[in-house]
């Protein structure tokens, strides 16, 4: 804490009231108790030091010490001064308050968020906090089921293997080590076509669609994105300025038409083909040769993010769209988020081979360089087999989850909902099949309830179109004993909002007399 600056400052903002020295002291170190600066069990400097600090005499310091200690902003013991833990959190709750209520009067004003951009206040409301857990909260990994120790082992490797050098700004683009060892892995897990030069370290999907929306369009551009879909995808489009158009998806995915082409032709078009985000639909190859002849035709790029394609169900694997043609107009996203674990914070990006040099030379200007050891315990974790064997028994591990949940959702819901969506990935599509059922309100009950169900509706990216009423459920991270439990709670709600939804009965059709 610079005390001077401190009391500085304060001293100007209030040398009109003539405060002597000893008061202006005192009311400087107790408004910075009341707005935090000085927080709970700061230990103050000791008078003596301070005395010098500032240029005044010890015993005007021990005045505003003793004040603050009478008042009980501060305790004083053998050890010196500290703020008080009480006063401190009163203070701080009263000071939030403040805060909350000027926000409240400037938005009344006519002046919301004073300095923030139009992109900024453009942006959705999103889904849930990113830290929720539990049933059925979408996109989280069974955490518990990750081999940490393992891990552990590999960074302390990792980190016991660094040199000087390597404790410097990394290669802007990723570790050399870790981008061969992905390439390698997409090359014979996804049918990926590409080799090390075009792999890009992101810090994850967002990122990545960052990154995409930065370098490969220009602000007013028009980006298509599938309706209803990614947020995080909607979101980072609208930062960069994009137009964004929301295109309908099927239960087979996105669905452009011909005149979508003709009258709003686009320069980025944004698809999770592999499992549709959140309908959870798979693009058939049909439609993705189509979408990639026609982004050719086009002149633009197709963004393909296949954020949980390692975990397919039913069925034979499915090969990522990139590599379905040579040299397609492909931008390829993946992540470790939902592999391994979301705090990780490694994506990648695969681009198409004419645009891996203007890329990195842009990255190379932009780009975040660090966090060596995790990439390089990352690329050890791919090579040794680890990840693949880790792999395995989380398909083995989801698979079970995704029997037990769609059997229980039958069992109970079968008679007003259908489930879509469940042949690979960590969630599925719950979709009601009576129209009178209002999800954001059942959602919001289910809220109440303890359990999180992102409604379908919330993810929609264009105003009309495809409307599915349902809830979206994500099953990774509950254990296959307890989702029946949660599926009997679900089912409660969802039936007393028919119950409660049915047309009432006429007084002449209700009375058999």
């Amino acid at each position: 804490m610079d005390y001077a600056l401190l009391v500085s400052s304060f001293t100007r903002q209030h040398a009109q009231r003539g405060w002597p020295r000893q008061r202006m002291l005192h009311e400087c170190l107790r408004a910075a108790i009341r707005d935090g600066t000085l927080a709970a069990g700061t230990r103050l400097v000791a008078t003596r030091t301070l005395a010098a600090e500032l240029g005044m005499a010890r015993n005007t310091v021990l005045y505003a010490y003793e004040q603050l200690v009478c008042e009980g902003y501060a305790v004083s013991d053998r050890s010196g001064t500290r703020v008080a833990p009480a006063a401190a959190v009163a203070m701080g709750a009263a000071s939030a308050l403040v805060r909350a209520v000027s926000a409240a009067t400037a938005t009344a004003a006519g002046t919301p968020f004073p300095g923030l951009s139009r992109r900024a206040l453009n942006l959705r409301e999103v889904a849930g906090p990113a830290h929720q857990m539990g049933a059925f909260v979408p996109g989280v990994p069974a955490l518990d089921a990750f081999p940490v120790a393992h891990w552990r082992r590999l960074l302390d490797k990792a980190w016991r293997g660094l040199n000087p050098a390597q404790l410097n700004y990394g290669d802007p683009a990723g570790e050399p080590a870790l981008r061969s060892a992905i390439a390698d892995h997409l090359r014979a897990s996804r049918g990926v076509l590409c080799d090390a030069s075009q792999v890009f370290i992101t810090d994850g999907t967002q990122s990545s669609l960052d990154l995409c929306a930065r370098a490969c369009a220009d602000e007013g551009d028009t980006v298509w994105i599938e309706h209803p879909g990614y947020l995080g995808a909607l979101a980072a489009f609208r930062g960069a300025g994009l137009k964004v158009v929301g295109i309908d998806v099927d239960q087979d995915g996105i669905a452009p038409a011909r005149q979508d082409w003709r009258r709003r032709p686009p320069r980025l078009v944004y698809t999770t083909p592999s499992h549709q985000y959140p309908l959870g639909g798979v693009l058939t190859l049909e439609r993705r040769l189509a979408l990639i002849a026609d982004a050719r035709a086009a002149g633009a790029l197709v963004i393909e993010d296949d954020y949980d394609s390692e975990f397919r169900h039913d069925g034979p694997p499915l090969s990522a769209m990139q590599g379905l043609a040579p040299d397609a107009p492909v931008l390829y996203l993946g992540t470790f988020s939902k592999t391994m674990f979301p705090a990780l914070r490694i994506g990648f990006l695969v681009v198409p081979r004419a645009l891996a040099e203007p890329l990195a030379e842009m990255r190379a200007q932009s780009a975040a360089r660090g966090r060596v050891a995790e990439q390089l315990a990352l690329a050890e974790f791919l090579r040794s087999g680890q990840f693949a064997l880790h792999l395995r028994r989380m398909r083995r591990l989801y698979r079970q989850r995704r029997d037990v949940l769609v059997a229980s959702l039958q069992r109970h819901l079968g008679s007003i909902a259908e489930v879509h969506g469940a042949s690979a990935g960590m969630h599925l599509a719950l979709r009601f099949t009576g129209a009178t059922l209002d999800a954001a309100a059942i959602g919001a009950r289910l809220q109440r309830e303890g359990i999180v169900a992102h409604t379908l509706g919330m993810h929609a990216t264009a105003e009309r179109g495809q409307a599915w009423s349902g809830l979206m459920l994500g099953y990774a991270q509950i254990p296959a004993e307890l989702i029946d439990g949660f599926v009997r709670r679900l089912a409660a709600v969802i039936h007393l909002a028919a119950y409660e939804a049915r047309p009432a009965l006429s007084a002449s059709g209700g009375s058999r007399g």
